[in-house]
């Protein structure tokens, strides 16, 4: 079985586009020639910013020769009939077989496919791939009509075995594929034959290219990490910009310098995003004075003078980035100083936050006064939550936020910092937007929880009053992340709050009911990560009360506990059992079978154990579920297990006497209803 070695070289191709590059052209391949009957033992796709690579093992040498039986018309069906069938089939009548059947003799036709070379195959199913590649954005170049993502040099396709290395016959616009590649573009561009992927892996080392992004990746870090230590420093993880920099060089040479004293003083994530947003460069921490003092660069080449001049160049570039950062710290720290973080926010009513929903000072002013209302509910001063919402989004006034829009509310702490306003405010600034992502922290201190509970429930509340919703996976202002943002914040500072109660606070308008429901959705999502099942979040979404998310998920932990146990599982049966007869029963007899049972009329020690099971678990459930502890009702609905399975064994429900039949329908029914007080088993599955 030969192994199939494509290389597609081209001019540099953006880091970010390589992953998704690498997976497609796996998928584009592998899939290609499945389809076209060949198998294959492995593949592995590999990407350096100027070439794309597959390479697939135990390829078949030939698709197999398919053979298809398929029955046509009568002998003595109409002329049409068999015309028609001749032609779906390409064969002549005389290339028919005449064999008996059930109703009488019928046509036969014997189709056969021959299989093809691998090489065909090969050929077909990648030129087809590189004509559709589904790059983000391609380009076309000089006369021809291929569309890449950049332009592309040439094309390395080969099948090899023992007996040596094919060349898989291909041309497009003028590229024929060859058994050749070339090495580093300075170092060793010179051509090299290939004749299989370890020679190929092998010879592309010795040229100066490492071709697996993650070992590129590994050999970075390593290097920067080795660096910092020997001048006591530490590197600051940044896993982002590490896969982004391994996709800007095929020979990493990692280089450090130091940053000059005059910067030290702008704060150090001023530091990490100039350098990260600009430069590429890592950030290089001093433990001991916790600063940001070095950075970490990587070249794409080695030089004779061990990358001095490289280092050179990037410390200058680097000295005017900072200098301009330098700039905007210090005339943000002036005009702070004369009108204060507030007189900073006073030009936010000059910025637009959407054409329906008016100013970002407008916006600020929704959130101060949602902000006192959240805060006692959430242990926070409502002055100092309504002083913090004031200043939170001063910073977007700033030079340096203009510069680093990523920066909001970061820079806006320091600037409260600088100025008297308290510690709680200054860390609402920061903590306003949190979360942003599933990884993101969650505030924990009062005041900004409160201002960021605030924050998106004034977004989500405004954008449904003016019926902007996300739409299938459009969702052009983060209201989805917004959603999980305020329940994150509810759930892991155990909040009790009333959503539809703040809905209403921020927005009269909006259609709290349908928000409401947005927020069950984005709940289900969250849960379902946390392993408890869509149909017991329907179970307890189904309750009154259902606005409160820490109460929901605490229903819905124990409801998902109960149902693993032997107890909880088996109740669900007798649930369903005794809701299914007593449904049908007042379907049938035109009533509602909903109080009356006595235990005056139970015939069975059975019926009678039931009843004394059902008054002791109403007695536990009762004051559970005002205490909100859901496990010890949930317990106490699973210990009817065992009476609920006796009295099915021992009791006939639809006596003939009319009295027994309607005492233990009414017995049913309250056990719908001790069950029912505590979720919606109806919604349960199983």
């Amino acid at each position: 079985m030969p192994d199939l070695l494509i290389e597609l070289f081209s001019e540099e191709i953006p880091a970010r586009m390589q992953a998704r590059a690498r997976a497609d052209l796996q998928k584009l391949i592998t899939d290609g020639v499945v389809e076209a009957g060949l198998t294959y033992a492995s593949a592995g796709a590999f990407s350096t910013p100027r070439r794309l690579v597959l390479a697939v093992e135990g390829l078949t040498a030939h698709s197999p020769t398919l053979r298809e039986e398929r029955k046509g018309p009568r002998t003595d069906a109409p002329e049409k009939a068999l015309e028609g069938f001749l032609r779906s089939t390409g064969l002549a009548k005389e290339q028919l077989e005449i064999r008996d059947d059930k109703k009488g003799q019928v046509y036969f036709a014997t189709l056969e496919k021959p299989g093809r070379p691998a090489t065909e195959i090969v050929s077909e199913v990648l030129e087809r791939a590189i004509r559709t590649f589904p790059w983000p954005k391609s380009m076309r170049w000089g006369a021809g009509t291929l569309r890449w993502v950049r332009p592309l040099h040439s094309i390395l396709a080969i099948l090899s075995d023992e007996a040596g290395a094919t060349i898989v016959p291909l041309e497009i616009d003028g590229i024929t594929a060859t058994d050749t590649s070339r090495g580093h573009r300075f170092m060793a561009p010179e051509p090299f034959r290939v004749i299989g992927f370890e020679n190929y892996a092998r010879q592309l080392k010795v040229a100066k290219v490492v071709l697996d992004p993650q070992e590129r990746a590994d050999t970075i870090w390593h290097d920067a990490e080795q660096m910092a230590f020997a001048k006591g420093w530490e590197v600051v993880e940044d896993k982002g910009l590490l896969a982004e920099v391994a996709g800007l060089v095929e020979w990493p040479v990692v280089l450090m310098g130091e940053i000059d004293a005059e910067f030290l003083t702008l704060p150090p994530e001023v530091l990490q995003t100039s350098m990260r947003e600009h430069q590429k460069f890592f950030s290089v921490r001093n433990p001991k004075t916790g600063r940001i003092e070095g950075f970490v660069t990587v070249a794409n080449r080695e030089t004779a003078d061990e990358g001095a001049t490289i280092l050179a160049g990037n410390q200058k570039v680097l000295s005017a980035r900072l200098s301009d950062a330098k700039f905007f710290w210090e005339n943000d720290q002036r005009l702070i100083a004369g009108k204060g973080l507030e007189g900073m926010a006073a030009g936010l009513d000059a910025v637009t936050f959407h054409n329906k929903l008016g100013s970002v000072g407008d916006q600020v002013r929704r959130i101060e006064a949602l902000s006192r209302e959240i805060a006692p509910l959430v242990g926070a001063d409502p002055e100092l939550a309504a002083q913090a919402a004031r200043v939170a989004k001063a910073d977007l006034r700033s030079e340096m936020v203009y510069e680093f829009p990523e920066l909001q509310g970061v820079m806006g702490r320091y600037y409260a910092k600088s100025t008297t306003l308290p510690d709680p405010v200054a860390d609402a600034v920061r903590d306003h937007y949190a979360p942003l992502g599933p990884s993101d922290a969650v505030p924990s201190e009062p005041v900004s929880v409160a201002v960021a509970l605030a924050e998106k429930i004034d977004k989500l509340t405004g954008f449904w009053a003016i019926d902007e919703k996300p739409t299938g996976s459009k969702d052009p202002f983060a209201l989805r992340r917004a959603a999980l943002g305020v329940i994150r914040l509810v759930l892991e500072n155990g909040l009790k709050l009333s959503l539809t109660e703040l809905f209403a606070a921020a927005q009269p308008d909006a259609d709290q009911a349908d928000l409401l429901v947005f927020f069950h959705d984005r709940l289900k999502v969250f849960l379902k990560d946390q392993g408890i099942r869509y149909d017991v979040i329907d179970a307890v979404l189904a309750m009154p009360g259902s606005d409160d998310l820490a109460r929901v998920v605490k229903r819905a932990e124990a409801l998902s506990e109960t149902l693993k146990t032997e107890d909880g599982a088996n109740l669900l049966q007798g649930f369903k059992r005794a809701n299914n007869i007593l449904t049908q029963a007042e379907e049938k007899d035109g009533v509602e079978y909903s109080f009356g049972a006595d235990v005056k009329f139970a015939e069975t020690e059975e019926e009678k154990v039931l009843f004394k099971a059902l008054d002791a678990a109403e007695a536990r459930i009762d004051p559970a579920m005002q205490a909100q502890d859901f496990g010890a009702a949930m317990a106490a609905m699973a210990s009817l297990r065992g009476p609920i399975d006796a009295f099915f064994e021992a009791v006939q429900i639809n006596a003939d006497n009319a009295v027994l039949r309607r005492n233990r329908l009414n017995m049913l029914s309250r056990i719908r209803q001790i069950c029912l007080s505590v979720a919606d088993l109806t919604r349960l599955e199983g």
